[in-house]
């Protein structure tokens, strides 16, 4: 059973779609995540891509993020994120859409975000094709995070965007991959 960790839902269960379309971050590798993460999330816009249960972006909210878009394609997946968001009483700070991830990442205009997650299925390279839209769009903002969760077949790549995205640290957790990019400033990649 998936939970928010802490901060103002502290404890609140979560649940994810039923089927095989969502898997859902084990709790230990959520655990370890947040813990590499070490920074206030106070005032920070996040963004969850391929949101599943939303557990991501509704952790970031628990601990003091301003906002959260909360991105998946699939409906059952939208309709569990909405709920999770309500039983936490989170939703007014969150914004769930139900949209292809590349396709959101074209068309957004909105704010930079600070910290991203991206936790696509696995195999599918979705991560560094995601990457590379957002180092092209800039929508990380600058000293930004973006969290990559992938399998044994999805390496990150490196070096993004002509180096706007820079891999800082790896880590595995069973089939997990954790990779967290940080975005340099324009003229630190000239």
């Amino acid at each position: 059973m998936m939970r928010i960790i802490t901060g103002s839902a502290r404890g609140a269960k979560l649940q994810a779609p039923a089927g095989e379309h969502t898997r859902p971050t084990a709790e230990r590798t959520k655990e370890a995540v947040f813990s590499m993460l070490q920074y206030s999330f106070e005032g920070r816009r996040v963004l969850d891509l391929f949101g599943g249960s939303g557990q991501l972006g509704l952790e970031a909210l628990s601990r003091g993020a301003a906002h959260a878009t909360i991105v998946d394609n699939d409906k059952a997946a939208v309709d569990m994120i909405q709920k999770n968001a309500a039983h936490t009483k989170l939703s007014p700070r969150a914004t769930v859409l139900r949209a292809d991830a590349l396709a959101f990442l074209s068309t957004y205009r909105g704010e930079p975000f600070h910290l991203v997650f991206l936790d696509p299925p696995y195999a599918t390279d979705l991560v560094n094709r995601a990457l590379a839209l957002i180092a092209e769009k800039n929508l990380l903002a600058v000293g930004g995070t973006v969290v990559c969760e992938t399998g044994d077949a999805d390496a990150v790549q490196g070096g993004i965007g002509k180096g706007r995205l820079e891999v800082v640290r790896r880590a595995r957790y069973g089939v997990a991959h954790i990779t967290l990019l940080k975005s340099v400033a324009e003229e630190e990649v000239l």
